[in-house]
């Protein structure tokens, strides 16, 4: 891991399209800013272990389907 010192108005580049800005300092909080392409998906951690959570729950449960009762006259064409 990288560790980085900055102070507000301060950036850390990532690569050569990815800029992360230092917005304001309040006691132990930070304020961020990320400057990336629309292409890359940023997200907090937090987000992003729910996400990464749902995503394995659906992929490991069966899809359930509604029946479907089309009548009587299911399957006969009317030519």
């Amino acid at each position: 891991m990288l560790i980085l010192s900055r102070k507000i108005n301060e950036k850390i580049m990532i690569g050569e399209d990815i800029s992360i800005s230092i917005i304001e300092i309040q006691g132990e909080h930070i304020r961020i800013g990320v400057d990336a392409p629309k292409s890359v998906k940023v997200f907090r951690q937090e987000v992003f272990d729910s996400i990464k959570s749902e995503n394995k729950a659906a992929a490991e449960s069966t899809p359930r389907f509604p029946e479907v009762d089309f009548g009587p006259a299911a399957g006969i064409l009317d030519t």
